[in-house]
């Protein structure tokens, strides 16, 4: 398994409904609201690398209120 922590940034008084839709999508195991320069962490665990981007590109990043993002893979171990 891998797995990438997606660092999310929300456009303001957004953060509440990007959190609800995140929680929703196939393949995060871990949704956090955090205090700092994100307004979101998101862990997912997928079978390969080559999954991380559509969850990316079709699922996260096309959230209404979602800003910006800072994707973190980690090494298999």
């Amino acid at each position: 398994m891998i797995k990438a922590y997606i660092l999310v940034v929300a456009n303001p008084g957004t953060t509440k409904e990007v959190f609800e839709a995140l929680k929703k999508v196939k393949g995060v195991t871990q949704c956090h609201e955090v205090m700092g320069p994100y307004d979101i962490v998101v862990e997912i665990e997928v079978e390969d690398l080559a999954d991380v981007p559509p969850i990316l590109g079709s699922h996260i990043r096309t959230i209404k209120g979602v800003e910006n993002t800072t994707s973190l893979v980690t090494f298999p171990d």
